[in-house]
């Protein structure tokens, strides 16, 4: 093993960008941390959101495209991404939720942790946990919702999947987590420490229909290397152990990513910590201009315009 990781970001297909951008900055309170665009799509622009400063384990990032087909959930996704909040700010998220109109779920108990389901405006499953002593961790506020309340990052994600072991065996031997408790077809897996994105539990559901992506559905999770050494162990490890093969490490200026299909189908990518989102505007202004590669910086002008009918609304 190489060392625990974690989750690092999460990244998801939406519709509209402006409802995209209203949901997560203004009712869910998270900080706008990065506008740029897809590197390999340059007419679509790439959101990240997370804490004030985008630390690895609270980065939600989406490719907006506005008239996508909505995704179906099924065998081979990522069937629900859930965040951290205090134990006691559960009812107060409820209270938000009724008074937005989101839609949300019953509270219910799993692994003795309470968790609110809720979707966001594409259908994107999510959750909120409520995690003893959370408030003792740093909160963003974006004004709104008070600090005290404030989404911690994440607590995890859930993967559906035909058959665990495989997978299991990814999480355990090259991301270090451990397999902590089993509810019935769910399998908990942790990493160590109770950090932010310490979760993955996999849903075993033989014979369910395989996913289809779109709206509302999750591209690729993203785990965490420390730096290119770290990085290059965890790649080393995919091949030699599980006949994995992930791809050439791509420059995506805030972090170093390889990625890989784990055996259950899911779109994986390791992400170094390295060097962060602060590397090309300071953290009290993040997410308030474009900003773009610099291979693509000769290109600005064109994209600008692409992106034109979106910019007020998103600054």
């Amino acid at each position: 093993m190489c060392g625990a990781s974690s989750l690092h970001h999460v990244t998801a297909i939406a519709g509209d960008p402006i409802r995209n951008f209203g949901f997560y900055t203004r009712d869910l309170g998270l900080r706008f941390v990065k506008k740029t665009v897809n590197f390999d799509d340059p007419g679509t622009y790439h959101f990240y959101y997370g804490d004030e400063t985008g630390r690895p384990g609270t980065i939600l990032t989406f490719f907006p495209w506005a008239g996508v087909p909505a995704g179906r959930r099924g065998v081979g996704e990522t069937h629900q991404t859930a965040f951290r909040v205090p134990q006691r700010s559960l009812g107060y998220w409820t209270q938000r939720f009724t008074e937005k109109g989101i839609a949300y779920e019953a509270l219910e108990k799993r692994f003795g942790e309470s968790v609110l389901p809720f979707t966001d405006p594409d259908g994107m499953a999510l959750a909120l946990v409520g995690i003893p002593g959370a408030e003792n961790e740093p909160g963003w506020s974006n004004g709104d919702v008070p600090a005290e309340h404030a989404i911690r990052g994440f607590h995890g994600v859930t993967l559906l999947l035909d058959s665990a072991a495989k997978t299991a065996a990814v999480l355990t031997d090259v991301f270090g987590f451990k397999e902590t408790g089993r509810e019935g077809s769910v399998i908990r897996f942790k990493a160590s420490g109770d950090a932010e994105g310490s979760v993955v539990d996999i849903y075993e559901a033989k014979g369910f229909l395989r996913g289809h992506q779109g709206g509302g559905s999750v591209h690729h999770i993203a785990f965490r290397a420390a730096d290119d050494a770290e990085q290059g162990k965890m790649a080393q490890k995919l091949v030699s152990n599980h006949g994995l093969h992930p791809t050439e490490q791509r420059d995506r200026n805030y972090f170093r990513s390889i990625y890989f299909r784990e055996p259950g189908g899911v779109l994986f990518e390791i992400a170094t910590d390295i060097p962060g989102f602060a590397v090309d505007e300071p953290v009290a202004t993040l997410g308030r201009e474009l900003k773009l590669p610099s291979f693509l910086e000769q290109h600005r002008k064109q994209i600008e315009d692409v992106l034109s009918s979106l910019e007020e609304s998103v600054s």
